[in-house]
C-alpha cells in the first residue's frame, strides 16, 4: 500500500510540474512594455524564448497626453527593414495607425494609443529566426528615431 502511495504522490507530482512549467512558458511569452510623455520606452531591449509559437506584446502609455499629440504604439519589424517602414507609416497617418496597409514587413504592432491606455498584440513567431535581428519602435511621426529597441529570441 504504502509504494502505491509513492507511485501516486510521484505521479502527481509530475503532472503538477509539467503544468507549472506550461504555466511558466506560456508567460514567457507575454511581454510587457511601457512608453511615456518623454517619447520613452521602459527598456531597449525585449526577449522571448526561441520555443514561443505566439507572442503577446502589451504596451501600456503611461503618461498623460492625447494620442493625437503624444500617441504611442508598438512596431515590429526585421531590423533591416525598419527605417523604410516607419517612413512609409508616416504617410499612412492615424487612422492606419502610422503602419503602411497591408505591408508584409511589419511582423506585429498595436493601434496608438494615449496617455493611460493599454493596447497588446498578438503574434506568430513562424518565419522569425533566433538570432535573427528584429527592431520594435513606435511609429508615431518623430518618435521612431528615439523610441526603438532589439527583439530577441533566445
Amino acid at each position: 500500500m504504502r509504494f502505491l502511495l509513492t507511485l501516486k504522490s510521484i505521479a502527481l507530482a509530475g503532472l503538477f510540474l509539467s503544468s507549472f512549467d506550461a504555466r511558466a512558458q506560456e508567460a514567457a511569452c507575454e511581454l510587457t512594455i511601457e512608453a511615456n510623455d518623454r517619447m520613452q520606452f521602459s527598456t531597449l531591449t525585449m526577449e522571448a524564448p526561441a520555443s514561443c509559437a505566439e507572442i503577446t506584446v502589451t504596451l501600456t502609455h503611461t503618461g498623460q497626453l492625447p494620442r493625437e499629440g503624444m500617441g504611442h504604439n508598438w512596431v515590429l519589424t526585421t531590423s533591416g527593414d525598419f527605417n523604410d517602414v516607419a517612413n512609409e507609416g508616416m504617410k499612412a497617418g492615424l487612422a492606419n495607425n502610422y503602419m503602411p496597409v497591408d505591408d508584409g514587413r511589419v511582423i506585429a504592432g498595436t493601434e496608438i494609443i494615449g496617455g493611460g491606455d493599454t493596447a497588446s498584440v498578438t503574434f506568430s513567431t513562424a518565419g522569425m529566426n533566433a538570432g535573427g535581428e528584429y527592431t520594435y519602435f513606435c511609429s508615431f511621426p518623430g518618435h521612431w528615431g528615439m523610441m526603438k529597441g532589439a527583439f530577441k529570441l533566445v
